[in-house]
């Protein structure tokens, strides 16, 4: 049976009322972290580990402003969505991250065979063939479709951009390109903006913006330069 995040959430801390708790905690527990531990040996290309782990992460605190989206098909989906990068020849990522329009077959490549990969976890974990099917299905395209499918795969590619306003983003990004910290938050900001489906990630996209934008501002550039000075 599928994995319910919500039965195993961690009690409020002392003092927080339950109804502010979140509802949905990202705990790699029960069924999603043996989904985890063998989409592992898959995402050990450009940081897709680290990255896979935001994006559910994110997509779990989604959950909570999305009800329609179904936490055993949207979590699922965010740990396995890039393991498709793992078969791609190391030289051809890059160029197709950074234009993904003109390395179309190769962003494509890389979601057929993360749907393949996909499917093969789910099925030997025992995985019901219904949601493995609709997990599948936001794998294959999570990248190039221009539509969503439905809630999940809002979710899921939302959450898969908002990694990309995140510190680790930010600097992974710019590692990938040899950006300074403003160049890679004005790639980010044009490659994000417009491009979410829901509220709630347009939400996120806004804060994680205005904290990256005080992260590269003189007046906090100054005070880090006071505190190790």
């Amino acid at each position: 049976m599928p994995h319910d995040p919500v039965a195993d959430r961690p009690p409020p801390p002392a003092g927080l009322p339950a109804e502010h708790w979140p509802r949905r905690t990202a705990r790699l527990t029960g069924t999603f972290e043996k989904v985890w531990e063998q989409a592992l040996p898959h995402l050990d290309v450009r940081s897709n580990d680290v990255h896979s782990l935001y994006t559910f992460g994110l997509a779990s605190a989604l959950l909570d402003e999305v009800p329609q989206a179904r936490p055993d098909v949207v979590l699922p989906a965010a740990l396995l969505h890039d393991t498709g990068w793992k078969a791609v020849p190391p030289d051809q990522i890059l160029a197709a991250v950074a234009d993904p329009v003109s390395n179309r077959e190769t962003v494509r490549a890389h979601e057929r065979e993360g749907a393949r990969i996909a499917v093969r976890i789910l099925r030997d974990l025992g995985y019901p063939p219904e949601l493995t099917a609709d997990v599948a299905a936001i794998v294959d395209g999570h990248d190039t479709r221009d539509h969503s499918l439905g809630p999940d795969d809002a979710v899921v590619r939302d959450a898969d951009k908002l990694w990309r306003l995140t510190p680790h983003g930010l600097r992974t990004i710019a590692s990938w390109f040899g950006l300074d910290a403003t160049q890679a938050l004005r790639l980010v900001s044009e490659r994000v903006d417009g491009q979410l489906f829901t509220s709630a990630a347009r939400a996120m996209a806004g804060a994680l913006g205005a904290v990256a934008t005080i992260d590269v501002s003189p007046q906090r550039l100054t005070l880090d330069r006071r505190g190790s000075g």
